[in-house]
């Protein structure tokens, strides 16, 4: 997992910061907000804390586990301290960022002091609190947390569950507090978590005789749902499509596997990705974003190659592919899959990309769709399957009919960046590619 250290910024505050300092017998005190670990981060889910109220906590140390739309990351410390306070537990689902989280203190402090900590308790203004030393803390946005009730110990509020049990619930949508754990010492298990989703669903199926199951929808989910109206509702799509013959590349492709002797296993998709990149070279109009005030052309082609995972639609990034060989994107791209389905992706490994793929040619009833451009990029490419194809063949007895291998592509492009014809060149060179694969060795 990635990791991700934690910073302590002054307060700007001129006096105290009125946000967290809640009060005047409280030692000063480090806020930990919910961060922002990707730039399409708006909230996230609190899986296991590593640490617990009262648990020193050195350099490097990881505090939590936090969901963020695209992967699971862990938030560590960057210097020594004590966690004094939890405010967030374990199975929380979309945590505003900037939402506090944690509260920290230097070694030596009082943690008892923090016992009730809230941050609604904190006072209105700071006018008549100025007398006070400014404490360090993470600025965080103008949500608070505010509660009527005394918070419970954090050490009774943490649910006793296996890391594996929290994850699960986190991905179904159940709340792990509460359940009645069948493990070792009354610990939450998987099949405890798996038994209460089901209890769940079967519940809301027999309410008011309901004829639909409602499934929670994860940080992921809404993100991919946002981009993605975006995208129809801003960029201009249009559409070209072509067949290609992949003949003479599945062909090569099976010489070098022969030769391979087991370093690497080419696909038709390794030799797609480098195609466009050619293409992209070639036309390099459509390596390119809009940006509102300017056309932003990309010196290198970094092609997002699209991955199912059990959680969505995740786009990993091979970088400079123009530079790279077949053995290499092969090896590169099997990584980033394994990576995205493990929810292990870094955040420059999906952040970025000027082009996309996506590949659905392993399914046999696919032959041909479109797909929806993914900002700010100004081009993807969407790729069906393989198929017989009768063909004229020139020979020299005249013209006869053969059978060919062909795969539909279809392009979607931007129309403010991409102008038809401009497409229409990608298209081709694009085509060219592909049906001379041996020009892809060079």
């Amino acid at each position: 997992m990635l990791a991700t250290a934690l910073k302590r910024p002054l307060c700007s505050l001129s006096a105290r910061c009125t946000r967290c300092y809640a009060s005047r017998s409280l030692p000063p005190h480090t806020v930990i907000a919910m961060p922002a670990l990707s730039p399409t981060m708006t909230a996230g889910n609190i899986g296991m804390w590593q640490k617990k109220p009262g648990d020193a906590t050195a350099p490097g140390d990881i505090l939590v586990e936090i969901e963020t739309d695209k992967a699971q990351m862990n938030l560590e410390a960057n210097e020594e301290g004590v966690l004094a306070r939890v405010l967030r537990e374990s199975g929380d689902r979309d945590v505003p960022v900037g939402t506090p989280i944690a509260v920290m203190v230097d070694e030596g402090k009082d943690v008892s002091a923090f016992g009730s900590f809230s941050i609604g308790d904190a006072p209105a203004s700071s006018s008549e609190t100025a007398s006070i030393s400014i404490p360090e803390c993470i600025p965080i946005t103008n949500e608070t947390i505010s509660t009527d009730e005394r918070l419970q110990p954090a050490l009774d509020r943490m649910p006793k569950a296996s890391a594996a049990a929290i994850r699960l619930a986190l991905d179904r949508g159940v709340k792990i507090t509460g359940l009645q754990g069948t493990g070792r010492g009354g610990q939450v298990t998987e099949a405890d978590v798996s038994r209460a989703s089901t209890e769940g669903v079967t519940a809301s199926a027999a309410n008011a005789a309901a004829t639909y199951i409602d499934t929670p929808i994860t940080s992921m989910r809404k993100v991919i749902a946002s981009r993605l109206t975006q995208s129809v509702q801003q960029s201009p799509h249009y559409l070209i499509s072509t067949s290609v013959s992949v003949r003479k590349l599945l062909k090569l492709r099976q010489v070098l596997n022969a030769s391979a002797n087991g370093r690497y296993k080419l696909t038709i998709n390794d030799f797609l990705i480098k195609a466009c990149a050619v293409a992209c070279t070639k036309v390099p109009a459509v390596n390119s974003s809009w940006r509102d005030d300017v056309i932003r052309r990309f010196q290198s082609v970094d092609v997002s190659v699209g991955v199912a995972t059990p959680a969505g639609l995740l786009t990993p990034i091979l970088r400079s592919v123009e530079g790279l060989g077949l053995e290499t994107i092969s090896i590169r791209v099997k990584e980033l899959a394994k990576r995205a389905r493990d929810r292990k992706l870094r955040p420059e490994e999906f952040q970025g990309g000027t082009f996309t793929i996506s590949n659905v040619g392993m399914n046999p009833a696919i032959e041909r769709f479109s797909s929806i451009i993914n900002p700010p990029q100004a081009a993807i490419l969407a790729v069906g399957t393989t198929r017989k194809v009768v063909v004229p063949i020139q020979t020299t007895d005249g013209t006869q009919v053969g059978w060919d291998e062909q795969v539909v592509v279809t392009a979607s492009f931007d129309h403010r960046v991409v102008d038809g014809v401009v497409g229409a060149e990608w298209m081709r060179e694009f085509k060219d590619a592909v049906e001379s694969p041996q020009h892809l060795l060079l």
